[in-house]
């Protein structure tokens, strides 16, 4: 191993075992933000299991379940995330090549939530962020936020004991991924092929701050409710359905994919989502957003209101 990498790998340790302190559970990455540690149960790998391969005489094997790190061994990804030192050390010492580390989500004491601000498209997440905000009346609190090689941001927040984020990306609006239950955040302090994680000054000590109620309430949907016929379109749906077009029209530069995101959802909301479907992307088409783009934000829109 090149020293340089072995001095990376020597931060990453030292910070991965400071975010413990904190109460973070964390786990060793590679350069590519993957888990260093490999799956004991992949195809091939040594001591595999007894129940991966089917017993003498036996007919097709029933599927393994899950394992989670109950055998025992290490490389179950964020399964293995710890906020013990002694067991840290022993991810890192069996991942030498780790230059970062991951954080757990979900896991108390913070039931960490992260919100991840995408910059690898044309799509300001931050700007979407913000007119989320000033829809559903919610504001982001001083919390940890880390930036990213690529020009993103990753905002910290906690999350109720009794309540399961889950896992999502572009859901809540485009460009915006959402780490819950059973995701990882990359740590401040971690190298990647494209660079390093670094805090924003001035956040780096402060706890991660409680998520907003309305925000909250936008991460964890209702279960899906059977498809219902929807009422005939009286003279208010429609008025309702051209208000929400013109919505779309009226967006400036910069807002066109969370303008579009929002009427979408209220459409379906309303049981107009179909019907308006063709104008919303029409719409979009006349304000500069390609097929691809209008298709992408609208199936969002459906997907997060369980219509799709």
């Amino acid at each position: 191993m090149a020293i340089t990498d072995r001095h990376a790998t020597t931060l990453a340790l030292a910070h991965a075992l400071s975010a413990a302190e904190r109460g973070l559970a964390v786990i060793p990455l590679s350069r590519t933000k993957l888990p260093a540690l490999r799956s004991p149960h992949h195809a091939g790998a040594p001591h595999a299991r007894a129940h991966d391969a089917p017993a003498p005489g036996a007919g097709a094997p029933r599927p393994a379940p899950p394992c989670h790190g109950e055998c025992g061994r290490l490389g179950h990804g964020v399964y293995d995330a710890s906020t013990d030192p002694r067991r840290i050390r022993e991810l890192f010492a069996a991942a030498p090549w780790a230059t970062g580390y991951g954080i757990a989500c979900g896991l108390p004491p913070h039931h960490l939530i992260g919100v991840d601000l995408d910059t690898k498209s044309d799509v300001d997440a931050s700007a979407a962020l913000r007119e989320l905000a000033l829809r559903h009346l919610f504001t982001i609190p001083e919390t940890v936020v880390v930036t990213t090689p690529s020009g993103g941001r990753h905002i910290w927040l906690a999350g109720p004991p009794d309540t399961v984020v889950p896992n999502s990306a572009g859901r809540l609006a485009p460009g915006i991924d959402i780490r819950g239950a059973g995701g990882y955040l990359v740590g401040p302090g971690s190298r990647t092929e494209h660079g390093v994680y670094s805090t924003v000054p001035g956040t780096a000590h402060l706890p991660p701050a409680p998520c907003p109620p309305a925000l909250l309430r936008l991460l964890t949907p209702p279960p899906r409710a059977p498809h219902a016929t929807p009422p005939p379109h009286t003279g208010t749906a429609a008025q309702q359905g051209h208000g929400l077009v013109q919505f779309v029209l009226a967006a400036h530069e910069g807002q066109r994919n969370t303008r579009l995101f929002w009427a979408a959802c209220r459409a379906y909301e309303n049981g107009l989502g179909d019907t308006l479907t063709p104008h919303l992307t029409a719409a979009a088409l006349r304000i500069g957003l390609t097929p691809r783009e209008a298709h992408a934000t609208i199936t969002s829109a459906a997907r997060l209101t369980g219509h799709a």
